[in-house]
Parts: C-alpha cells; sequence; structure tokens
C-alpha cells in the first residue's frame, strides 16, 4: 500500500500558487497509484478559507481513486465542524479515540489543541493498549517536535509560540510504525524512533513566505518500507546568491544570466550579488552593471539584493599589489587566502572613505 503525505498548504484563494499546489499533489496520487492521501494539518490558512472553499475542495476530493485523509491543525483546527462534508473520499480525523481503518491500517489523528507536553503525554497513553500489531499504526500529528534543532522560523509565520510540542520520547513505548507530521515548512526532515518506527516532517509543498526556499517536497513511502522524499514542480523561493571576484575575468552580467537560467521554472529568485568589480577590466561603472542586471531580470519573478562594489582604484594601488604578491607565495588554502583578500579589500576600501 503507497502513502501520500503532506501538511502546510494553507489554502487561501482558489487557482492561486496553493491551490495549484494541492492540484498538482492530487495528480501525483494518481500516477503514483497511491491508496491514502494524507494531510497533517493547516490545510488551510484560516477557518474563513475552508468556508470559501470548501465546495471547490468538495470536487477535487472527490472520485480521486485513493482515500484523502486529515487533521485539523493550528491555523484550521475550527474548520472542521461535525456534519462538514469535504468530498466523498475524505476521511476527517477529529478524535485521538476514533482511528480510521483501511485495509490492515491503522490510522490515528492527533489534532492540534493548545495543550502542554504533559497534557500530549496523556493522550497519547489512553491509546496504547489499542495499538495492537495485527495492523500497521500510523499517528497524524501537527506541532513541534522538541529534539530538533528548528529555528523559530522554519515554522512560518507562527511567532515565538510553541505549539502542542512532543519528544520522540514520548512514543518510545508506543506500538506506532509511523508519525506522519505537520507544523515544521522549512524542509523534509525524518527521525527513526526506537522502536523501529517513523517520525516524517515533509516540509510545506508550496512556499507559504520567503523563508520556505527550495524545491519543495512530499513524503511518499509503502506500508512497511521507510519515508521517502518526492520533489515537487511547485511554486517555491530560491535563493540566489553570486560573489563576484574582480580577479576571475568573467563578465558579471553573463554570470548572472547564466545562475538564472540555471534556476526552476516554478521558482521566485531571491537575487543576491555582492563582492567586488573592477570596473576598468568590465568597462561599466557601478551604475552600469546595475542598469544591466536589472534589464536581464525585469521580466522574471526576481527580487533583487545588488551588494557589489568597485575596488578599480584598489586593485591600481602598489600596497595592495605588494600585499597580493606576498599573499601567493603563502602556503594558505584557496579558501583562506580568499578569506584575507576579502578583509584587506574591506580594510582598504574603508581606509580610502
Amino acid at each position: 500500500m503507497k502513502v501520500l503525505h503532506t501538511a502546510d498548504i494553507h489554502l487561501r484563494e482558489y487557482e492561486d500558487e496553493r491551490w495549484k499546489a494541492l492540484q498538482k499533489l492530487i495528480e501525483i496520487g494518481k500516477a503514483e497509484k497511491v491508496e491514502l492521501f494524507v494531510i497533517s494539518g493547516d490545510l488551510f490558512d484560516r477557518g474563513i478559507d475552508a468556508e470559501t472553499l470548501r465546495p471547490k475542495i468538495r470536487e477535487i476530493f472527490s472520485n480521486t481513486g485513493f482515500k484523502i485523509v486529515l487533521i485539523p491543525g493550528n491555523h484550521d483546527d475550527e474548520s472542521y465542524k461535525s456534519g462538514m462534508y469535504f468530498g466523498e473520499d475524505t476521511i476527517i480525523l477529529n478524535d485521538l479515540n476514533e482511528p480510521f481503518e483501511y485495509k490492515d491500517v491503522r490510522i490515528w489523528g492527533l489534532p492540534f489543541e493548545p495543550l502542554e507536553g504533559e497534557k500530549v503525554v496523556e493522550k497519547l497513553r489512553s491509546i496504547a493498549n489499542n495499538l495492537t500489531s495485527d495492523r500497521k499504526n500510523i499517528l497524524l500529528y501537527h506541532g513541534e517536535l522538541l529534539d530538533a534543532f528548528f529555528s523559530r522560523r522554519d515554522f512560518g509565520e507562527e511567532g515565538e509560540e510553541r505549539y502542542m510540542p512532543v519528544k520522540l520520547s514520548y512514543f518510545k513505548d508506543l506500538n506506532l510504525d509511523y508519525i506522519l507530521a505537520g507544523h515544521f515548512h522549512s524542509r523534509f526532515d525524518m527521525w527513526k524512533l526506537e522502536n523501529g518506527g517513523y517520525f516524517v516532517y515533509p516540509g510545506s509543498p508550496v512556499s507559504i513566505t520567503k523563508r520556505e526556499t527550495g524545491r519543495r517536497k512530499v513524503n511518499i513511502f509503502e506500508i512497511g518500507q521507510p519515508p521517502r522524499e518526492h520533489p515537487l514542480d511547485t511554486f517555491h523561493f530560491e535563493e540566489v546568491v553570486i560573489e563576484l571576484d574582480p580577479f576571475m575575468g568573467e563578465n558579471p552580467v553573463e554570470i548572472v544570466k547564466e545562475r538564472l537560467k540555471a534556476s526552476h521554472p516554478e521558482a521566485s529568485i531571491i537575487l543576491t550579488v555582492r563582492g567586488y568589480i573592477n570596473s576598468e577590466e568590465i568597462e561599466m561603472s557601478e551604475s552600469e552593471l546595475v542598469e544591466q542586471i536589472k534589464e536581464v531580470i525585469k521580466d522574471k519573478p526576481v527580487e533583487e539584493y545588488l551588494e557589489f562594489r568597485d575596488m578599480y582604484t584598489i586593485l591600481e594601488d602598489d600596497l595592495f599589489k605588494s600585499f597580493m604578491s606576498k599573499l601567493a607565495e603563502t602556503p594558505f588554502t584557496e579558501e583562506k587566502k580568499k578569506e584575507l583578500l576579502d578583509l584587506t579589500i574591506q580594510a582598504m576600501m574603508e581606509a580610502r572613505l
């Protein structure tokens, strides 16, 4: 049996980038012939979004060929009131003590609540005796894993508040084969449980903020096998950092073109160009280079930060030439030489201010 696992889509509008990402996930589920599509919280960004989009959700969550199982997250915990219909293939797990059983799999849902660690432990203990080995047990969870070294930025725009935090030790004596989690946006991440099971964050399948950079992923796996990251062709932010080196003799504009050409077609680029140029060598001033870079990116989804500086006068300085000659004779690594060169350039530029 194959399972597709995602979380944190944060739907807001029909046919925007997030909606298109959900549609792609449905298409992937069909292509991969999954039997279960699991959403571990925050399908919607707000309760009002669930109310507005529910008619459209019913359409794409029906006749899929697989079951769609989801739990509420901290953003949409009020979106699944009793009796609301989200499509014929959709199962909402609002109660930890009422699992969904499908073939030889039992799926438990731990929906988001504003609980501290001890209360979460109590809830998990309440189902311990029902986690029998006659079936594979999967827990859907939405919250924060304290064992992981995350920045607060990795959870989207949640601020400093903690959301139903857990530790891997909470699951130590539970017969859980998979804990399919949500709430951590940044990337796909996985931990092995002491009992041989897995705890998995798939990361958001579409960039929700500029903090979620890089190609997005979902978790696709076969029951009994390890979780597996599957790359997506969905909207995401991509950081492109270019360090200009005045000694390489390359055209900075061509460097920018090549780096942008290599970016993913669904990416919105956060471009940073820094380092130094030799205006005499490239035959253009700082202003002219800025104009040419802006011309290259004008029709592309690019947010630019142009931080490079011209160092022509320093290159022609006799003291600097003497330094370069001596630096070349040192046994330092290229990385160390570059570090010393950068420090020297900065010091000389500041001395000229």
